[in-house]
């Protein structure tokens, strides 16, 4: 049977390059979250920070929701699918794994993390080099901001899952 595979982790723990590998060994399809919001939305983004939060949340829950129906078709197919779609707070992953455990799919949770300044090292590059991994730029104010918001997953949500820790720093 088809796996999604989960990869989680605040800002900078290496998600990206260990989606790459996930693919890879799986020979499975990547959905990126923001590849979707910087290809569809980024020209129409607003310039206050204000204005750009709601903006912002109203076209990730579209994102998610399509990135959910090429999810399922790309299961359908035979074929696993790994997400990284964010889910930096708890209350976001209990809404992913609540529809997971309805729709009894078959769940690997990568989770991913480094020390801040690991971390905060890698985002300065990524923004400098725009390589293989830059979907977007991340402000240091915005790294720092999303680092903070960051809610490290609990034994209630991983337990009875299928969960791969990986320290990457």
């Amino acid at each position: 049977m088809a796996r999604v595979h989960l990869v989680l982790g605040p800002v900078g723990a290496g998600k990206s390059t260990y989606v790459a590998k996930l693919v890879r060994e799986h020979e499975a399809v990547p959905l990126n979250l923001d590849e979707w919001m910087a290809v569809l939305f980024r020209p129409d983004r607003p310039d206050g920070p204000s204005e750009r939060m709601a903006w912002y949340g109203e076209r990730v829950e579209r994102c998610l929701e399509q990135i959910w129906r090429v999810t399922f078709g790309v299961l359908a197919s035979g074929t696993d699918a790994v997400l990284e779609v964010g889910l930096i707070r708890r209350e976001q992953r209990a809404a992913f794994f609540g529809r997971v455990d309805a729709e009894a799919l078959d769940l690997t949770l990568h989770a991913l993390d480094a020390p801040r300044e690991v971390r905060r090292a890698r985002v300065e590059q990524r923004n400098r080099e725009r390589g293989a991994t830059f979907a977007m730029e991340v402000p240091p104010a915005i790294f720092e901001l999303a680092s903070d918001l960051w809610e490290p997953l609990t034994d209630a949500e991983t337990d009875g899952r299928d969960v791969r820790v990986v320290t990457t720093g």
